[in-house]
């Protein structure tokens, strides 16, 4: 027991250019639901990101956005097409090892924090629809997020629902 709670409790650190390699494996190992990267593309995505952070030596990571990056994922410019100001929640992955332990709340809860300190009043994400993600669904629709549109992209590959949440600024 005392073993899980010390993980429970490791620190949320912003993401180093030494991180890179790690979070490019396990964003790899998960590209079926986020998308395949290559290094020179994560050092840019990290770049224009607005937030960025891990948990443990990488047990998890979150990687987000604001209405100013440069940024051509079409979920994102979805976003940037209806709300003026806003924070996208690009790709969360925590560990197979890791899952369980409450690492991606507590990264949303921190996100929170910070895009209300930023004076962002919204939070949004994408939650695959074809192939279906029901325990991301529960999980976002738990933290408050409520479902504002879908859309079919990369050619009709893949469906998604976009999610948005009102934080209090």
């Amino acid at each position: 027991m005392a073993d899980t709670m010390s993980k429970e409790s490791l620190p949320i650190e912003r993401i180093a250019p030494a991180d890179e390699a790690a979070i490019l494996a396990l964003n790899n190992e998960h590209a079926a639901e986020l998308s395949w990267l290559e290094a020179d593309r994560l050092s840019f995505l990290i770049s224009q990101a607005f937030y960025t952070r891990r948990i443990g030596a990488l047990e998890a990571f979150i990687m987000t956005f604001d209405q100013d990056a440069d940024y051509d994922s079409p979920n994102f410019l979805w976003f940037r097409q209806r709300y003026p100001r806003f924070v996208y929640v690009d790709r969360v992955v925590v560990a197979a090892t890791a899952r369980g332990r409450g690492h991606a709340r507590r990264l949303y809860e921190d996100l929170f924090e910070q895009a209300r300190r930023a004076g962002h009043a919204i939070v949004t994400c994408e939650v695959n629809a074809d192939p279906p993600n029901p325990a991301s669904d529960a999980f976002h629709a738990a933290l408050g997020f409520a479902e504002v549109g879908d859309a079919v992209i990369h050619g009709g590959k893949k469906s998604v629902r976009y999610w948005a949440k009102p934080i209090a600024t």
